[in-house]
């Protein structure tokens, strides 16, 4: 059987590529969106703990998982938090701007001297912090990505900023200005988005969360610490992640479903008479489901490893070409991937292999 089935996808070499074509781009597509998603999720939770704060701070109505504010609040707030919470090492006061020109990036407003008393201090790869209200940091990736270098002029905000140091990846945002600047840019002058505040001991993070929601004013703030944040940032937990990780999924099997089904349909009627031929010779009609099938199990497992192969080869691509993107093909979707293919492959030939089966001897010899 298994010599009559090499040959059969030998002698159609045009049916057998697309077949395994399709299912690779099945078994890929799926790798890589869900690499993509998983992988910039955890770039994003990776840099929020590089921070090295223990608590988060933002104003009412602020997402529990976003960094974002609509509504920025008063800087004295960190002053405020300092007073009235026992333990507070540092207090930083960030003003976050959403930035889509040219790309999709959050840009940070910080007070540089607090920002870093937070956790460990910027890694410097070039250059050194703001000498000016004009100045910017940018990321190893930023750099790369866009082969700048320190003294380069950029445009952000509308607004000419001088790189003044490139810092290493990992705390936060991937561009750094100076808080009053951007104040002044965004019309929020006394301004912040956020404030990140580290404790003396991390073991009292959840009694400074309770002691920051009952300072007068402050019932409404949205306060979580870092760790409970970095819980809540998973694909399941994400909305519409898990949708969007869903419907990716959907899409992949019915491209396998509807290749392998038209191509193993197509084989059973250009094999009606060889079909006939076998079972004039005494093949049950189980046989013929087991030919079918293993046909298909065979053009699935080639699809897959192609597609796997593939996967790993396009990420490591994207990566070198786009250094700010970050895909994180895991083992445990490999192996979803492949089940997931193989289930589609089988199901689409499952009417084929019964569609063969039942053919009648005498009809299929006679068939021109």
């Amino acid at each position: 059987m298994n010599k009559m089935i090499v040959s059969n996808l030998v002698h159609r070499p045009i049916r057998s590529v697309i077949s395994i074509v399709a299912i690779a781009a099945e078994v890929t597509l799926i790798l890589l969106i869900v690499g993509l998603s998983i992988g910039m999720l955890n770039d994003s939770k990776a840099r929020q703990a590089g921070i090295g704060a223990d608590i988060m701070v933002k104003p009412p109505g602020s997402s529990v998982i976003g960094n974002l504010s609509s509504a920025p609040i008063s800087v004295k707030v960190a002053d405020v938090i300092k007073q009235k919470v026992p333990g507070v090492k540092a207090v930083a006061p960030v003003l976050t701007q959403f930035n889509t020109s040219g790309a999709v990036e959050i840009l940070y407003g910080i007070d540089i001297e607090s920002f870093q008393a937070l956790g460990r201090p910027f890694t410097f790869i070039a250059g050194g912090p703001f000498a000016g209200p004009d100045d910017i940091l940018v990321d190893e990736y930023i750099a790369q990505s866009k082969k700048l270098s320190v003294g380069q002029t950029i445009r952000e905000l509308n607004h000419d900023f001088r790189i003044a140091g490139i810092v290493a990846s990992g705390k936060g945002a991937r561009k750094f200005m100076p808080i009053k600047t951007v104040q002044e840019l965004l019309g929020a002058d006394g301004k912040a988005s956020i404030f990140y505040v580290k404790l003396e001991d991390s073991k009292n993070t959840d009694a400074a969360v309770q002691q920051i929601k009952q300072i007068p004013g402050m019932s409404s703030y949205v306060v979580q610490s870092v760790e409970e944040w970095l819980s809540l940032m998973a694909p399941d937990k994400v909305p519409g992640l898990a949708a969007f990780i869903n419907v990716v999924i959907g899409v992949s099997v019915c491209i396998g479903f509807l290749v392998i089904f038209q191509s193993m349909y197509t084989a059973v009627m250009e094999r009606t008479r060889e079909i006939g031929i076998l079972k004039s010779m005494g093949a049950s009609k189980a046989y013929i489901v087991r030919l079918i099938l293993r046909e298909t199990l065979l053009l699935s497992v080639v699809g897959i490893v192609v597609g796997i192969v593939f996967s790993y080869a396009a990420s490591a691509g994207l990566v070198r070409a786009f250094p700010t993107v970050r895909i994180m093909v895991e083992a445990e979707w490999v192996l979803k991937a492949t089940a997931i293919a193989l289930v589609g492959s089988i199901l689409g030939a499952l009417y084929p292999a019964f569609r063969a089966a039942q053919k009648d001897p005498i009809d299929a010899l006679a068939y021109e």
